[in-house]
């Protein structure tokens, strides 16, 4: 079947929730990827930072093999080994105490909405509700985390939305400072806003916010569904800094490709929650789970942490080298393998060029093409895809 009538198909018989791009992937290997017709691209989107360890990693197939010839669901009814082993990996190697397990990014937003909301009605009151984002956050696509994203356009023909969220300016402490009151739970951010345009959040203004949510007893809640699980070089972007939240949401490269998402939080806040508040059917499912467990050990006994410092750092400084040949990059933003480039001419333009050439890339916005290769990528490779992408950026 080629890609062509794979589309049709897809017109066909799936809900028009996306705007696909025209190919249809069929194998990978490495960081590498092939279409229906047998086009070789090289995956700068990785699943949009899913694909961690990139395609057909034998250690990681191997060890989700295993676990499916054992027993690939229980429930929450019962207790298994994986689901346990991942959850004092997570615990250990971050400040937090406890895990909820969860299928997806916007389901540990949810949980982490919910348990902020229970810790300001515990803690202060029924009055205790309301919820500060930013503008131009992006948390999820269910009701509750579309309102919590401070992006009009996501938000429209869903209303009404949930009440008692606010939004205000992205590292500006100013704005954020006066919009809290007794009623405020609970504040929620990025600490790079992936989906908004690649902007990282600056240390003084964590640190400020910290400080704010410490004086005021306020849950500090990070969505980091998208620079979790070493996507900036640390195993968490708020190690960048060193601020640390009480609630942080993770989901994509937990899983390198296999559903899962996990909430977690310090016992101050955890302990708020009580059995019946909140479930998941397939949270911290058997096979999800094995797969998160060796994630987080490739990431932290085979090197890959330092590859993606490594590496980000030679892509920063690839894409410096292009701005400075090309006048249609007005901004490099971003670290480690989470990076942008802003460009005077909407980015669509070049990620449709980049596609032809045998490049996917990935947009942030309008004018924002975003840069999110598989944590596994060498130097070679991202010569590679710098190649095509500034062919593409002389033709545009």
């Amino acid at each position: 079947m080629t890609n062509k009538e794979m589309l049709e198909q897809n017109k066909n018989y799936i809900m028009s929730t996306y705007a696909s791009f025209p190919i249809a992937l069929e194998n990978g290997d490495g960081v590498h990827v092939w279409d229906v017709e047998g086009k070789k691209y090289i995956d700068f989107v990785s699943g949009i930072a899913v694909n961690c360890l990139g395609y057909n990693d034998e250690k990681f197939i191997a060890s989700i093999t295993d676990q499916l010839t054992k027993i690939h669901h229980s429930s929450n009814l019962y207790l298994t080994k994986p689901s346990i082993e991942l959850a004092k990996m997570l615990v250990e190697n971050s400040d937090f105490d406890k895990v909820f397990f969860c299928n997806s990014g916007t389901e540990s937003v949810e949980a982490g909405l919910k348990l902020s909301r229970k810790y300001g009605n515990e803690k202060k009151g029924k009055d205790c509700y309301e919820i500060i984002t930013m503008i131009n956050s992006f948390h999820g696509r269910t009701l509750g985390s579309i309102t919590a994203t401070g992006q009009k356009k996501y938000q429209e023909g869903f209303g009404p939305l949930l009440p008692g969220v606010k939004y205000a300016l992205y590292n500006d402490f100013e704005t954020l400072e006066s919009m809290v009151s007794d009623k405020t739970c609970a504040i929620v951010l990025e600490v790079i806003q992936g989906e908004g345009g690649v902007y990282q959040a600056d240390k003084e203004y964590l640190q400020k916010v910290r400080e704010l949510c410490d004086e005021n007893d306020i849950v500090l809640m990070f969505d980091e569904v998208q620079t979790g699980i070493g996507r900036t070089g640390k195993l968490f972007g708020y190690q960048i800094h060193g601020v640390k939240p009480d609630i942080i949401c993770l989901a994509k490269g937990l899983g390198g490709g296999i559903p899962i998402g996990a909430m977690m939080a310090t016992d101050k806040v955890a302990s708020v929650f009580e059995p019946g508040n909140h479930a998941s059917t397939f949270g911290g499912n058997p096979i999800a789970t094995t797969a998160g467990v060796n994630i987080l050990n490739r990431l932290i006994n085979d090197g890959i942490l330092q590859n993606v410092e490594k590496q980000g750092e030679y892509l920063r400084e690839r894409l410096q080298g292009l701005k400075e040949n090309n006048p249609a990059i007005k901004e490099i933003r971003g670290c480690g393998l989470i990076q942008g480039i802003e460009l005077d001419t909407p980015g669509s333009e070049l990620t449709n060029k980049c596609i032809e050439k045998g490049l996917l890339l990935v947009g942030a916005g309008p004018n924002v093409v975003r840069f999110l290769p598989p944590l596994i990528i060498n130097s070679k490779e991202i010569d590679e895809a710098i190649s095509i992408l500034d062919s593409s950026l002389s033709e545009m």
